[in-house]
């Protein structure tokens, strides 16, 4: 599903609202949930999932054009979703 067809289900699950409206909500939604990770926050929806920014630790790898030779690879933040019960009960239906 892309976010075109999120805005579309949208205008056909809400009564009364445009498509131009549809896509400005989708966005915000998506606009709040990314402040509120580059700020450090959890954003907990109950029953669907959380989203939350995860510490990678600093590493050694393999350079895959030379696997003999070891890289460094930094430390950095990722973003991660893990689905809630109410979700994962509802894919495995």
């Amino acid at each position: 599903m892309t976010k075109a067809d999120l805005v579309n289900e949208l205008v056909k699950s809400v009564e009364d609202i445009s498509k131009k409206k549809a896509s400005e909500a989708v966005d915000a939604i998506f606009n709040i949930i990314q402040e509120a990770l580059v700020k450090g926050d959890k954003v907990q929806l109950v029953g669907f999932g959380t989203f939350e920014v995860q510490e990678r630790a600093a590493r050694q790898g393999r350079n895959p054009q030379d696997p003999t030779k070891t890289i460094e690879i930094p430390a950095k933040k990722a973003p991660v979703f893990r689905a809630g019960k109410s979700l994962k009960d509802a894919v495995n239906r």
